[in-house]
């Protein structure tokens, strides 16, 4: 043993005695020369090729390296469950930030994360080594050089691949940076004034519940929203191919308290999208209409609710024989245009049914990209023909009263029941009395949120409360709704809507109409509609 010792400590002085030598003898750059030589060398014979994702590219930070860690985490939590982890993932760090309860999984220093892209198995690894102390910089960089190292087998024939798999990335990077980002709910300064900043636009956190989930609707219906909205968040080359404006319009229309405010809030939701709630009001004329338009970010829903009630939009066709026209008909031109100054004045703005379609569908509208126009309307009759055209509002979705499969979704989402937790009598004797009694998610919801300690006492009382309402529009004569059922009304909407579309609506009604906008309406979450 002693003879072992004696000879690895002759060894380690003739090899320290070599390193001397040749560090003496061959300069730097040689040596540099036959370490390339070398790893060249091992590169050609290797059965992998390797690339290299450093944290900082020069003096600017590589936004391929966040991309790929804010990717990695959500392939990392991928395989945290036991029935999925990786052999070669022995260790993950985990972060939670600040006010969060969303934990982040991500790698260890020097650990390794194997994925899989179209079939291809490419191994990662997080190197973590210490950065060597510099006398003077220009820029303070990180004690410790970070990076990432990306390793491919060659007969995956890596070049082929790595183009797509980085876009994938990079694109997988942004969906999650969007998720995880607040998102805000605007709405126009008052009088158009505007922020510290220099913006039109007030915001405040957007934090609305509200899901497709949870939305008392028909589930067809739903399936066939998300849908369209899918269709529409992924379809920028679609868009690009047709040469057609990177835009989608939604008219939500029907009676007070049917949830267009809650549906809203659940495309917001399902697609990450910030909302803009135009208020025409505070809008002086169509230049500050389309400047609003201009300082809205791409990635969101610009929404105009009781579009019938914002401003007095009245039809192109108007009458010829309207008592205004006449009016102004009869006095000189100077005494007519003091007229319509005073008009403007008290009105406070000069919005025009032209303004608003340039708002929508004009060049104007593609100032940006991947936005929603939603308008909400209780009375479709009462707009304009012009307004409901497709490409100005693509999708017009009719918000009924709360039929059966709803009712199954509010008594799930307000008392808990599933499905079979309710007898087969109670679930007949709603769905036989809800079609006919004609109540919005609203009232439903408020009948069961009073009820919700007791859950036999609030489905009791919601179906006395549904026979009742049945049995007072059976005796005033709406029985007759009952027959046709709820698809035949539906139907008659659509036919309603079509008149609107084929002929100009009538200038009479309007008083009746901004009456019934100033009642306390509400939509299935409590709140104005």
């Amino acid at each position: 043993m002693k003879e072992l010792w004696t000879s690895l400590a002759s060894l380690m002085g003739v090899y320290a005695f070599c390193q001397t030598l040749l560090q003496t003898i061959l300069p730097p750059e040689l040596r540099f020369a036959f370490l390339k030589l070398f790893a060249r060398l091992f590169n050609s014979f290797s059965s992998h090729c390797y690339y290299d994702i450093t944290e900082i590219d020069g003096v600017n930070t590589n936004e391929l390296y966040n991309a790929a860690q804010l990717y990695l985490s959500s392939s990392a939590a991928s395989i945290s469950t036991p029935s999925s982890s990786s052999p070669d993932t022995r260790r993950l760090s985990l972060t939670r930030a600040l006010n969060s309860s969303a934990v982040t999984f991500g790698l260890s220093n020097n650990d390794r994360l194997v994925d899989v892209f179209k079939g291809v198995r490419v191994h990662w690894e997080h190197v973590v080594t210490p950065r060597q102390t510099q006398s003077f910089s220009w820029r303070p960089m990180p004690e410790e050089k970070r990076g990432f190292t990306l390793k491919i087998k060659k007969q995956d024939k890596p070049p082929l691949i790595l183009d797509a798999y980085l876009d994938h990335i990079m694109e997988r990077a942004n969906e999650i940076r969007r998720k995880n980002q607040d998102r805000f709910l605007y709405t126009n300064s008052r009088g158009g004034s505007l922020d510290s900043r220099g913006h039109p636009w007030e915001s405040v956190p957007f934090k609305h519940p509200s899901t497709f989930d949870t939305l008392a609707m028909d589930p067809a219906k739903k399936e066939e929203i998300k849908a369209d909205l899918t269709d529409f968040a992924n379809g920028q080359s679609f868009y690009q191919n047709t040469g057609r404006a990177w835009k989608r319009g939604y008219l939500l229309y029907g009676p007070p308290g049917t949830g267009k405010s809650s549906m809203i809030a659940a495309m917001a939701n399902f697609l990450c999208y910030d909302i803009y709630d135009l208020e025409l009001t505070e809008v002086h004329n169509n230049s500050d209409l389309r400047k609003l338009l201009m300082k809205t970010s791409s990635k969101s829903i610009i929404v105009i609710e009781d579009i019938d009630c914002s401003i007095n939009l009245t039809n192109r066709k108007k009458s010829s024989n309207s008592p205004a026209r006449n009016h102004h008909e009869g006095l000189s031109a100077s005494a007519a245009m003091a007229a319509v100054a005073a008009g403007d004045q008290e009105g406070g703005n000069s919005i025009t049914l032209s303004g608003l379609l340039n708002f929508t569908d004009g060049l104007w509208s593609c100032c940006g990209s991947e936005r929603i126009f939603v308008f909400t309307t209780n009375h479709i009759e009462k707009l304009d023909p012009a307004l409901l055209r497709s490409g100005r509002m693509d999708m017009h979705v009719f918000m009924s009263y709360c039929s059966f499969p709803a009712l199954k979704i509010l008594l799930k989402n307000y008392l808990g029941f599933e499905e079979g937790d309710l007898s087969e009598e109670v679930l007949g004797g709603l769905e036989g009395v809800v079609e006919e009694a004609q109540m919005t998610p609203a009232d439903i919801s408020e009948v069961l949120i009073k009820n919700r300690r007791d859950k036999r006492k609030a489905v009791d009382e919601l179906l006395e409360d549904l026979k009742r309402r049945a049995e007072r529009r059976r005796e005033s004569g709406g029985g007759v709704m009952r027959e046709r059922g709820l698809e035949e009304v539906v139907v008659e909407d659509e036919e309603q809507e079509k008149r609107a579309l084929e002929s100009p609506k009538l200038g009479g009604g309007d008083d009746l109409v901004q009456e019934s906008c100033g009642k306390g309406e509400k939509d299935d979450n409590g709140k104005p509609n």
